[in-house]
């Protein structure tokens, strides 16, 4: 159930942001602008019924996701570059996120899923909260890119249904190199402990369609394999092996990654299938894969509908 005096809390971080590990504690409210380039309003660039989700997400009728503007990363990477290095988008009142979310519901969608939520999450709470007195009876999906701060997590215990966390690195040089995140493992190891005290480590699903628990995702990089293999370790080691992992081979190079010596290419299937067979040597029990090959996998967001193809295409 939400919880309006820990919502109060967190628009109260604003005014010195450490909502996420970068603790820039610049006045968000006041205009000023933190590592996410974001003042205090919420942006959406998007929201609709996404059919490219992990399976148990989408379901049949879609995951009800709203893509927020900007990120708490700045992966030189990002298939999303359109919206996560930018401001892009709609500012919009917690009014009107609710009332999107609501009309997401009305599509029949399964859940409720912002993405990049971190530096919005006041606002994104606080809508939930305004929906949920409307009727609203979805699950929140917290899509994260796994660089958060324990302690902010802990304050969402009870609220959120679903925890979808990347976890990008297990290697701390990779992590501040790609994304700017310094200490990534260690914060991604501490949110996802965090996560997993509230709802488990397993994915509760009904129908095919889940409603409660965690799935983490990883992205795997192609000629980085060693970060690959350090992430599932972590996971094994310091969380637990029956937490369901989606192992993403979609990686698709974007123009400012062209010409990198490693990030330039795509994915191979030999490099995939280590990973995979790692996962499956650790013990890991929930994987989802995806078959790799070279299609087009990056959105358009300057489309009304960005996903025009299934970017995951899983198997479990």
């Amino acid at each position: 159930m939400i919880d309006a005096r820990r919502i109060e809390y967190l628009k109260r971080c604003l005014k010195r942001c450490v909502l996420c590990p970068h603790m820039c504690r610049v006045e968000r409210t006041a205009d000023g602008r933190g590592f996410c380039r974001l003042a205090a309003g919420m942006v959406v660039n998007s929201a609709l019924p996404h059919h490219g989700e992990e399976p148990p997400l989408s379901g049949r009728r879609g995951a009800g996701t709203i893509f927020f503007s900007s990120c708490n990363l700045r992966c030189i990477y990002c298939q999303n570059v359109q919206i996560s290095h930018s401001q892009a988008g709609q500012t919009v009142s917690e009014e009107a996120l609710a009332g999107m979310m609501l009309e997401l519901e009305s599509l029949g969608c399964h859940n409720i899923e912002p993405v990049t939520p971190t530096p919005h999450l006041p606002g994104i709470m606080a809508a939930f909260l305004i929906a949920q007195s409307r009727g609203l009876r979805l699950p929140l999906v917290f899509n994260c890119g796994g660089y958060e701060r324990e302690k902010i997590i802990r304050l969402l215990d009870g609220m959120v249904d679903i925890y979808l966390p990347d976890f990008k690195y297990g290697i701390d040089e990779t992590g501040r190199r790609l994304s700017g995140a310094p200490d990534y493992p260690r914060h991604a190891l501490a949110s996802l402990r965090e996560m997993v005290r509230q709802v488990g480590d397993a994915l509760d699903v009904v129908d095919g369609v889940a409603k409660r628990g965690v799935l983490v995702r990883h992205l795997v990089l192609p000629g980085m394999i060693d970060n690959s293999l350090a992430v599932l370790k972590a996971i094994r080691e310091k969380v637990s092996r029956f937490v369901p992992l989606s192992l993403m081979a979609q990686y698709t190079p974007i123009r400012a990654v062209g010409k990198h010596p490693l990030l330039g290419r795509r994915i191979g299937r030999l490099e995939y299938e280590r990973v995979v067979n790692a996962a499956v040597d650790l013990g890991f029990e929930e994987l989802y894969t995806q078959e790799v090959d070279d299609r087009e996998l990056s959105p358009d967001f300057a489309k009304e509908h960005p996903f025009d193809w299934d970017p995951q295409g899983q198997d479990r």
